[in-house]
């Protein structure tokens, strides 16, 4: 009796494999941005960083690049609809939606966009490990694979005057953040940014994670670090803003299953 024959492979033509979406309209891609919004920010409220009023995500508008949507002052990350998020202009004025904004969120985020005309959107939260690390004044250091991604691509901003709600603070900040896809905020906490709403999520919540690995190494012994070449490799590897986008995506799938809602 002969062996039965391995399955023949499917074409890879039949595979699917998603990627960030094109739109034809520029109303398609701001409901998409806001969509993504929402579930982002649904997403930090479900993991507790959205710690009373602190936190903010943003997304610039495809169609008026000097305003940005956002979640308005006071309400929970935890119960945010697509209706609830406001639209803010670069002079920190709603122009649309009927809550207030976080003014620290204008001060920070609309100077981190005026600098940035690549970034789409910016993350910011309270984070318990970003603090942390935050309030030793320290940058990531190169001791797992996953935290190469912001070898040599994130910065310090390396004073602390208060709540971030002077416009000079924020293009400081903005200074500080320079080219890179993240900066700590000492004794504050940590901003990402991205090309787009799940980049930027993906690496709060990687940069989050790489705060508790190095902390959690440090209070055990002596961490052994990645050389520098194999640094940059892995960071070129991983540090694009389609690789975090693509690893966003299971937690974009868990949080839109759970919270079907939040499309309202």
């Amino acid at each position: 009796m002969s062996e039965p024959s391995a399955p023949t492979p499917l074409p890879t033509e039949q595979l699917h494999f998603e990627l960030p979406p094109t739109h034809g309209t520029v109303e398609g891609e701001r409901r998409h941005r806001k969509e993504r919004l929402t579930a982002a920010l649904r997403l930090f409220g479900r993991l507790g960083f959205d710690e009373g009023v602190a936190g903010h995500i943003t997304a610039r508008d495809p169609e008026f690049p000097d305003c940005f949507w956002v979640n308005p002052f006071g309400m929970s990350f935890r119960h945010l609809t697509v209706s609830d998020l406001i639209l803010v202009n670069g002079d920190g004025k709603v122009v649309e939606g009927r809550y207030h904004v976080n003014q620290a969120a204008f001060t920070i985020h609309a100077q981190v966009h005026r600098a940035r005309p690549d970034v789409v959107a910016a993350a910011h939260s309270h984070s318990t490990y970003g603090r942390a690390l935050a309030a030793l004044g320290e940058l990531l250091d190169p001791l797992t694979q996953d935290v190469c991604a912001f070898y040599e691509d994130h910065a310090l901003y390396d004073a602390y005057t208060g709540v971030a709600v002077d416009e000079e603070e924020g293009r400081r900040i903005a200074a500080a953040l320079g080219p890179h896809k993240a900066v700590i905020l000492r004794n504050h906490g940590l901003l990402t940014v991205g090309d787009s709403v799940d980049a930027a999520a993906w690496w709060f919540l990687a940069m989050e994670r790489a705060c508790q690995v190095q902390l959690t190494a440090k209070a055990a012994g002596k961490p052994v670090l990645i050389d520098h070449a194999d640094a940059v490799h892995t960071r070129e590897q991983l540090g694009t803003d389609l690789v975090a986008w693509i690893n966003y995506q299971p937690l974009y799938q868990q949080t839109v299953r759970s919270a079907p809602d939040l499309f309202e």
